[in-house]
């Protein structure tokens, strides 16, 4: 598995009355390919995984990795409270044809040090498929430690981290223990210029799903050591890339992608579209990020 590069969290589409919306998801995978990016991650909060049943998980995971063909890897995330059913999870993606799984701490119970690697080595042993670990304590409550990862290097499919601790620093503390052991991919959009300049492989992003072509700009462009121009594109980009750190990402990301053509703005409950002065707020950010949108 090569994880370099720019892998989209990608959203899941609906129709107005709820129903998938396979041809509008694909549409938005196309532009995103044109554009460059080097993988996809289905199923994580962007993905609204949390409501979706598992018929429809196990759908949208079979046709995304068949429409692919192998073009780029299909990740699946798993997020779940028992070790049973990320068991469950890890199989059926390996079943279904998934190249990788992004992988949670355990959900809805603050699991100590020694549950949570024995957590994740349960599931890392149980597959053949290579697993990027999720570190998100600001969001999911539970720091993935350097002591932790430590006792995680036993398990060789597990080879990256989606670091989102919000701490650019951990990126070289990781460097510094590790050395190129685990990739590094930056899952915070708006620290994702920083840490690759620090040496991360890769950028887990959000607003990619609206903005593909900037945000792989920006990564070639640090890749190539091209910081002023890369730098030029980020701190357009900025104001927009907020709109990953709020709480209602998904809906805020929707409204991004439904504006620039390639995504609808509709949720499932309990999300709801925005309304009042929220959307007016959050259209102005889009629609002004629109008009001064740079030319690659």
């Amino acid at each position: 598995m090569n994880w370099k590069g720019v892998f989209p969290a990608i959203t899941t589409k609906f129709h107005s009355d709820g129903s998938l919306d396979m041809d509008l998801f694909f549409k938005n995978i196309d532009f995103q390919l044109e554009c460059g990016v080097h993988g996809f991650i289905l199923g994580g909060t962007l993905g609204e995984s949390s409501v979706l049943s598992q018929e429809e998980k196990i759908t949208l995971t079979r046709e995304t990795v068949n429409y692919l063909d192998g073009k780029v890897p299909v990740i699946l995330n798993i997020a779940e409270g028992a070790t049973k059913d990320a068991l469950f999870w890890a199989a059926k993606a390996e079943e279904l044809g998934a190249e990788g799984l992004m992988l949670l701490p355990p959900m809805r119970y603050a699991a100590d040090a020694r549950e949570v690697v024995t957590y994740f080595k349960a599931v890392a042993n149980s597959t053949k498929l290579p697993i990027m670990i999720y570190n998100n304590p600001t969001d999911y409550k539970t720091l993935v430690t350097i002591d932790m990862f430590a006792e995680l290097v036993e398990c060789e499919n597990i080879e990256s981290v989606k670091e989102s601790t919000r701490d650019i620093s951990n990126v070289t503390r990781m460097r510094n223990r590790f050395g190129d052991r685990f990739k590094i991919l930056c899952g915070v959009d708006t620290l994702a210029m920083e840490e690759l300049v620090m040496g991360a492989d890769g950028w887990v992003a959000g607003l990619v799903c609206a903005f593909p072509k900037e945000t792989v700009a920006i990564f070639n462009l640090v890749n190539e050591g091209k910081y002023d121009e890369a730098r030029e594109i980020y701190r357009w980009f900025i104001p927009l890339l907020e709109l990953d750190i709020h709480p209602k990402l998904v809906q805020y990301i929707k409204l991004a992608e439904q504006h620039c053509g390639i995504g609808s703005e509709y949720v499932r409950a309990p999300r709801l579209t925005l309304i009042g002065e929220e959307r007016e707020r959050v259209e102005k950010i889009i629609t002004e990020g629109l008009a001064k949108r740079p030319k690659l």
